[in-house]
């Protein structure tokens, strides 16, 4: 289902599927190893998916300034509701937000398992505890599914970065001056004026995700449960 999904969030939950594959696998072997595989996993990838929504969310104020006039996107019913549902509406995102898009590639790589990342170290974990116990036919079934899931994740992975963006500055606010009024105990201190650009994404966003993609991204330096 993953591997023909087009909405984005809903291939992370797809996706999930074959991770809690992973935690059952460490979790049905019951040996010490094992256990500490299975406490391990459903840490770093709650760590990997909390980080992976946070840089969804952040990337949909991104682009608050942005047009898109893709088919895809203008003819979906519920668009409203969330401002990024397709996979599609990350193409060429790269081009607009790289240290976000490299963010996203960090936990998107920890998902697939690629070295040295967390996620890597985690599924390293759970195939060295079934195969010691001698789950060899399940731990191949393992290793094919999460080939088969590398296919859906380095599909974002192109369009962020190969792909074209199809968005376009909002050429209404593009060179609008904006007014704000900074206040303190209902006092007013100072008149502001600024431009879009000077928007930027708030604190307790840009803190969270870098702090989450440094742990995936920093873990080989220590690399034990």
């Amino acid at each position: 289902m993953g591997l023909t999904q087009f909405r984005i969030k809903r291939l992370f939950a797809y996706s999930t599927i074959s991770h809690v594959g992973f935690i059952l696998l460490a979790l049905s072997i019951n040996s010490i190893e094992s256990i500490q595989a299975f406490l391990f996993y459903l840490m770093q990838y709650s760590i990997s998916n909390l980080n992976a929504f946070i840089i969804l969310i952040s990337i949909g104020f991104s682009l608050y300034f942005y047009v898109n006039d893709s088919k895809e996107y203008t003819e979906l019913t519920d668009k409203n509701n969330s401002p990024i549902q397709l996979i599609s509406q990350m193409k060429g995102y790269f081009y607009i937000n790289p240290v976000l898009a490299l963010s996203l590639s960090v936990t998107i790589f920890s998902f697939v398992g690629i070295p040295p990342l967390i996620g890597f170290f985690a599924k390293q974990m759970v195939l060295s505890a079934a195969l010691d116990s001698g789950y060899v036919f399940l731990a191949l079934v393992a290793i094919l599914t999460s080939v088969i899931s590398a296919v859906y994740y380095l599909n974002i992975i192109k369009q962020v970065f190969f792909d074209k963006s199809e968005y376009t500055k909002n050429p209404e606010i593009e060179n609008m001056n904006l007014h704000g009024n900074l206040v303190k105990n209902n006092v007013l201190i100072q008149k502001l004026t600024f431009k879009t650009q000077n928007i930027i994404l708030s604190s307790y966003l840009t803190i969270t995700i870098s702090i989450l993609t440094l742990i995936i991204l920093l873990f080989m330096f220590i690399p034990n449960e």
